[in-house]
């Protein structure tokens, strides 16, 4: 009896046992089921993400290099173009800059101080003109083409900053040697200020 007894007695806790483990199997079950769904909502989301991210790279391509590339085209005489690319490293997405030019690409920093001025420039009111919202429409330059050479691209330089200034409504404050005529010069500003030093003292004029 002591042994139908004891054998009784543990298959009831064998009994209770299973009800335990399979209510943990259901509940593992129905975990296993929401992560599934939950995994299934975030590879949806990854993917838009993606798209989207996608989406601005082109447009981030298209907005720059246009830009940039019109600018360098409107003031040199043989001209790169500016490409952006996107590349995978270290987990993160990093843009590359080239210039190129017949099919070569180029290191921006190998195509001439002229040419990463004027790049610099255009990637400078590209990157405003892409602000939401933007701020204020004034830029403030110390010499920005210092490495531009020869008259006939300096004076397509003014007259691009020019053009600029008016189609996008910014109002641009350029800090300028003398590289061109004077004539050249005023038709290519709304108001020039020429300064000069007599006696260490510092003269203004407006022409």
């Amino acid at each position: 009896m002591t042994d139908i007894k004891d054998l009784r007695s543990k298959l009831d806790k064998w009994k209770g046992a299973k009800e335990v483990f399979q209510n943990n199997i259901d509940k593992l079950k129905l975990k296993v089921e929401e992560n599934q769904k939950a995994l299934r909502r975030h590879e949806k989301v990854r993917e838009m993400i993606r798209k989207i991210g996608l989406k601005t790279q082109e447009q981030l391509c298209y907005n720059i290099s246009e830009i940039t590339s019109m600018a360098l085209n409107s003031v040199l005489s043989n001209p790169y173009d500016l490409e952006l690319e996107f590349v995978e490293r270290r987990n993160k997405t990093e843009c590359d800059i080239w210039f190129t030019r017949d099919g070569n690409r180029i290191k921006p920093f190998d195509g001439g101080g002229g040419a990463v001025d004027v790049a610099s420039f255009a990637l400078r009111i590209a990157s405003w003109s892409m602000q939401s919202p933007r701020s204020r429409n004034t830029l403030i330059l110390d010499e920005p083409f210092k490495h531009l050479k020869g008259e006939k691209a300096n004076r397509r330089m003014l007259e691009m900053v020019h053009q600029v200034s008016h189609k996008l409504g910014i109002q641009i404050i350029m800090v300028s040697d003398e590289r061109v005529s004077r004539e050249a010069t005023v038709a290519s500003t709304d108001r020039l200020f020429e300064t000069k030093i007599r006696n260490g003292i510092t003269k203004i004029e407006v022409q």
